[in-house]
């Protein structure tokens, strides 16, 4: 009997790094397990059954669970939700011998997040995968260490009844460890992405892709949101703008489709036929057109992941230790900075060093690369031994 394979996750929703591990994943399953039976149980399903071809369930009962509740009768219908999701989540692992949560920042709150949204439904997925026999595992995941309390619990529970867990970094595994998490037996890989294939496209040198983000801050700074968009939406018009001036084509990128309307301000702001922007639905999409530039300045953790992965000579504007835990990772540790307080002025004098250093930052990357590939390779190898033993398929 073929092997159920479940995937979970907020996968289909719009963010492309999300679904980039979802294709990794996949390509995992497809090469190594081919007669397995794959579904997914996930925030966008129509959306997954198109694109991937695979059964897809709805992750929450209530549609608007991810929304903020605007009255009684939606608080209402979203507690009532979180009943229902017990008894659907417990029914759908239990129609599965494996469930991987793909790659993603599952276990860290370095955005704004509620513990009653995902990180509950998480957390459901593992105590049913405990009682059920079904076993979870957390691949490659990103980690941080959580301050609200009740997140805290839901994240560190769901990491204790995990069968599996691996990090894309060694500061994924020291948060988790620092949050009560036993880690000893668990390895740090890199992220699922960089298993993904290349794609061949022309480059032009001269062009600068530049990854937007609507960045409003983390948990701590609900208050403060709107300054803090409003400063990193400005930074990155000025630094647009220089650009121009210095007469260099412009492609600008997302990494989710809430980015798309500071991609529209940027452009309208600049008005300039050098700033360009394609529409992008998937990873493979912005890989294919960020491999058309010839170096990058992003802020979303998958846009710089994919610059990378090109070989492009890249400069990150994080919004968490992620970002400079890659870029250290892959020999740019120096070319950072924070969207929190985006210097124009150093990015500027940033962004000349790595176009003047692009020769030898392509070749560090290469190697790293090549790197990346052959550890993905053994922690698949891995995931088969400890997860696929025939004798457990049911």
């Amino acid at each position: 009997m073929s092997a159920r394979v479940g995937l979970f996750g907020l996968l289909g929703s719009g963010n492309l790094g999300n679904d980039g591990s979802l294709e990794a994943v996949l390509g995992y399953l497809r090469a190594e397990h081919p007669d397995a039976t794959v579904s997914a149980f996930c925030g966008g399903p129509a959306v997954v059954s198109a694109r991937y071809g695979i059964p897809a369930t709805r992750l929450n009962w209530y549609a608007d669970e991810y929304q903020t509740a605007s009255g009684l009768r939606s608080i209402a219908m979203k507690a009532f939700g979180k009943l229902v999701d017990v008894v659907r989540t417990a029914a759908w692992v239990r129609r599965q011998d494996v469930v991987f949560v793909p790659g993603m920042g599952v276990l860290e709150a370095t955005l704004p997040l509620r513990p009653w949204g995902f990180p509950y439904a998480l957390f459901l997925l593992s105590a049913a995968g405990r009682v059920f026999g079904t076993k979870v595992a957390l691949v490659s995941v990103g980690a941080d260490r959580i301050t609200v309390p009740a997140t805290r619990f839901l994240v560190r529970q769901t990491a204790r009844l995990a069968a599996y867990r691996s990090y894309r970094d060694e500061l994924s595994r020291t948060a988790m460890r620092s949050m009560g998490v036993p880690v000893n037996g668990d390895a740090v890989y890199p992220d699922l992405a960089f298993s993904l294939p290349v794609p061949t496209v022309a480059e032009d040198p001269r062009a600068v892709g530049v990854g937007v983000m609507a960045y409003y801050g983390g948990n701590d700074d609900r208050a403060d949101d709107e300054r803090i968009y409003r400063s990193y939406v400005d930074a990155m018009t000025r630094f647009v703008r220089h650009l121009v001036a210095q007469g260099r084509p412009v492609r600008l990128f997302i990494g989710d489709q809430i980015d798309t309307a500071v991609v529209e301000e940027i452009q309208a702001a600049v008005a300039s036929p050098l700033v360009t922007a394609t529409p992008l639905e998937t990873l493979d999409e912005l890989m294919r057109s960020m491999a058309g530039v010839g170096t990058v300045v992003a802020t979303r953790y998958h846009n710089v992941l994919c610059a990378l992965k090109l070989g492009k000579p890249t400069l990150a504007i994080g919004y968490a230790k992620k970002n400079d835990v890659l870029m250290a990772e892959m020999g740019l540790g120096e070319f950072c900075q924070e969207a929190r307080a985006v210097d124009v002025d150093r990015l500027i004098t940033q962004f000349a060093e790595l176009d003047r250093r692009a020769p030898e930052l392509r070749l560090t990357l290469a190697e790293h690369n090549e790197e990346n590939e052959q550890r993905l390779k053994h922690q698949f190898a891995a995931l088969s031994a400890s997860l696929f033993p025939a004798s457990e398929v049911r």
